[in-house]
């Protein structure tokens, strides 16, 4: 995709301040964006941002705030002990108990999302990665992985560094009967990949409830993933969502 190369840049921020708004601007997207695609499943699920100066504390949603709500006002600030240090609501002991640990293994990412969306926990269940049947799911083609366990809901955080070791260096991770956790060097990023994830996850359901998919074959799988898996094409990808909820749903901005 050579077109791809002749994009503007992320964008360059004058400050830290600047950098954090864009940031929380961009989370509070996504939370709507979640709220939308049905993602959202009670209190479960979370969305975190590296704040870009304290770069051991995180953005993410309070506890217990319906997706569809959330405004950049709304965002609380949870530090490295998982303690609010701006903010007024609570955060998800799960939230801390896997983000943080997935930040601090991962000081590349700056963004992780987790919800339990359907066809994501449908999938989580067989406890196997995807397989290369259409040209989105190229994307996770040899960069995602399967945390084949699962001990009930996540309050520990030695659970979440199992967590972050199972993930590796991928942008992806299937976590067996639970859901899907997704991460990259954007909030962009990591919600593309969780949105593009979730749907590559109903696709081969629907594919292999109908017969047996036929497989792209591993050397156009790998030149495909290049092509649609990169950092540059997880972000862009982000961009006309971001519009769309924005002047659907302006009040997010608040």
């Amino acid at each position: 995709m050579p077109e791809l190369m002749k994009l503007p840049p992320q964008m360059a921020f004058d400050s830290p301040a600047d950098e954090r708004i864009h940031r929380k601007q961009r989370l509070a997207a996504a939370f709507r964006l979640f709220s939308k695609f049905g993602f959202d499943e009670g209190v479960a699920g979370h969305i975190t941002a590296r704040d870009p100066e304290l770069d051991d504390h995180f953005w993410v949603n309070p506890f217990g705030m319906h997706f569809g709500h959330i405004t950049v006002s709304d965002l609380i600030l949870v530090n490295h002990n998982g303690e609010v240090v701006e903010g007024d609501r609570p955060v998800n002991v799960a939230a801390f108990a896997i983000h943080s640990q997935v930040h601090a293994a991962r000081p590349d990412v700056v963004a992780a999302a987790h919800a339990h969306s359907v066809y994501g926990k449908a999938w989580s269940s067989l406890g196997r990665t995807l397989d290369p049947i259409t040209q989105d799911v190229c994307a996770f083609y040899e960069d995602h992985a399967v945390f084949d366990d699962y001990t009930g809901v996540v309050i520990d955080v030695e659970e979440g560094k199992r967590i972050a070791h199972a993930l590796g260096d991928n942008k992806a991770a299937i976590l067996r009967n639970h859901g899907l956790m997704t991460v990259g060097q954007s909030v962009d990023e990591a919600v593309w990949w969780f949105i593009t994830m979730e749907r590559s996850c109903q696709a081969q359901l629907l594919a292999s409830a109908a017969g047996t998919p036929v497989l792209i074959d591993p050397e156009m799988a790998r030149l495909t993933s290049g092509q649609v898996g990169s950092h540059m094409a997880g972000w862009f990808s982000f961009q006309p969502l971001f519009d769309r909820i924005v002047r659907e749903q302006p009040d997010l901005l608040d």
